[in-house]
């Protein structure tokens, strides 16, 4: 049985007993203050909890990660970095986070969730960039702490889920830009990266429009909507990508997935794409429902097969 306290300005202001959760470890992303950060009294973070199990979290204020790590004896090196959805205003903490980091520890790979601070100019100085800093710390964290986590720092990933997916695929494309003042030279590049029904682009035809309003604003200058449009910010050495979608995804279109796919094609970057034909958006794992269900196995063997487990 673990005990988290949810912090605000440094005053207690809510207490909850989380069972069934078998995080090692629960870590502040920026135990020393976070980078362009604003002072509000008003917003305060609220998770809520299923049988003692946060499933849910809004107005994110103290960004963590939840270190699940196999068992020795099974572990591979390998580990995920876990970015849950929720369209820039919720975490889906349980189907997209908890679930996750168990099936991947069920494979040997440790999974560690992301709770990042959602888009907000209360909080932020620069909300378009604020998730991004916190993935970027994030997997700093996760190399930093390679060894004692007995984890190859080569083979560190990033796995997203729809507006989580959109933060997964800006890590892998803007990892080298300085939006923080780092302490040390530690790469935030993803060794690879699994999006499941992401977000990629912002442009307006084909993007998930709240995503796009709650990051950037309603009124976004061309110049941000094409830098956060990531499928226009692939290169060389964007790491290679496991994409998964549907085609009747009322909430994101699949031609998210199809575009950030063809870009990586252009720069012969290892990559695979499984579009279902039903399946619909926000289904994390799947398990016992449509054809959409076989991608877990799918991507254990694309990781597999690419040397990165």
């Amino acid at each position: 049985m673990k005990h988290f306290k949810i912090l605000l300005s440094g005053i207690v202001i809510l207490s909850f007993i989380v069972f069934n959760v078998n995080a090692q470890n629960v870590i502040k992303l920026w135990p020393d203050g976070i980078p362009g950060s604003v002072r509000s009294d008003t917003y305060i973070e609220e998770p809520t909890v299923t049988d003692g199990v946060p499933v849910r979290f809004v107005r994110v204020t103290e960004p963590t990660l939840s270190v699940f790590l196999p068992p020795s004896g099974k572990t591979t090196g390998t580990a995920v970095l876990i970015c849950p959805g929720g369209g820039y205003t919720a975490l889906a903490f349980d189907h997209e986070g908890n679930a996750i980091a168990r099936w991947l520890n069920d494979n040997g790979i440790a999974g560690i969730i992301l709770k990042y601070r959602l888009p907000s100019d209360l909080i932020m100085k620069d909300k378009s960039i604020g998730p991004l800093q916190d993935a970027q710390e994030a997997m700093r964290i996760i190399r930093r702490n390679a060894k004692a986590w007995n984890l190859n720092p080569r083979r560190i990933g990033v796995i997203g889920f729809s507006a989580g997916g959109h933060i997964a695929s800006t890590l892998s494309t803007h990892y080298s830009d300085k939006v923080y003042d780092t302490r040390d030279t530690t790469s935030a590049r993803p060794d690879f990266s699994i999006l499941v029904y992401p977000v990629i682009t912002f442009d307006a035809s084909f993007t998930h429009a709240g995503s796009r309003r709650n990051l950037i604003g309603e009124n976004p200058s061309e110049e941000t909507i094409r830098y956060f449009s990531n499928e226009l910010q692939i290169n060389e050495k964007t790491p290679p990508a496991f994409l998964v979608h549907s085609g009747d995804d009322k909430a994101v279109p699949v031609k998210n997935s199809i575009v950030y796919y063809q870009g990586l094609k252009k720069f012969n970057i290892t990559s695979e794409l499984h579009v279902f034909e039903k399946g619909g958006h926000g289904y994390g794992l799947s398990v016992g429902k449509g054809t959409q269900s076989a991608w877990p196995g799918l991507c254990i063997s694309w990781l597999k097969s690419a040397g990165l487990l």
